[in-house]
């Protein structure tokens, strides 16, 4: 089964699953959705799932804590296609979750967009192996990393290596 089917599948699975009042279930689904479509390179749709995600889970007391992943992460699809709307982004996330600001998630984010900012590579990688020595990254994290670092300018070491 190609990815394409498995985002029409998963958003099919979230439909049902919301048509049941089953709200989690279909949190899940729909984060499978964001991550192939990041993935995939269409981000304004991953933006969009993460952010509902997250705005749906910052006010429950037991998901609270997984807001800052949702948010996170809508933040990095933003950063990949435009610093400027990161940034924004970051801001919002801020405001509509104060917990946020205080993650080490938000705290990587700031050092990642200040490197960025300074065409710093090394600054970048450095902030990364730090976040990674206590959060391991996953694969989806490291893609997506590796797609922001693509973009800083003379980063001529081309080894895709972040650690």
């Amino acid at each position: 089964m190609c990815v394409f089917q498995a985002i029409a599948h998963y958003e099919q699975s979230a439909d049902y699953y919301k048509g049941e009042e089953s709200n989690s279930s279909a949190n899940k689904c729909l984060l499978k959705v964001a991550a192939y479509a990041a993935q995939l390179e269409q981000y304004q749709k991953a933006i969009e799932i993460y952010e509902q995600v997250g705005a749906n889970t910052m006010d429950n007391p037991l998901l609270k804590y997984s807001a800052k992943d949702y948010f996170f992460k809508a933040a990095l699809c933003h950063f990949i296609v435009d610093e400027l709307n990161a940034k924004l982004a970051l801001e919002k996330y801020e405001e509509m979750f104060p917990a946020f600001t205080d993650s080490r998630e938000c705290k990587l984010l700031k050092k990642l967009l200040e490197a960025h900012e300074e065409q710093n590579s090394e600054a970048y990688t450095e902030a990364v192996k730090e976040f990674d020595s206590i959060s391991r990254l996953d694969q989806w994290l490291t893609t997506m990393l590796l797609r922001i670092k693509k973009s800083i300018q003379g980063d001529g070491e081309g080894d895709g290596d972040l650690k």
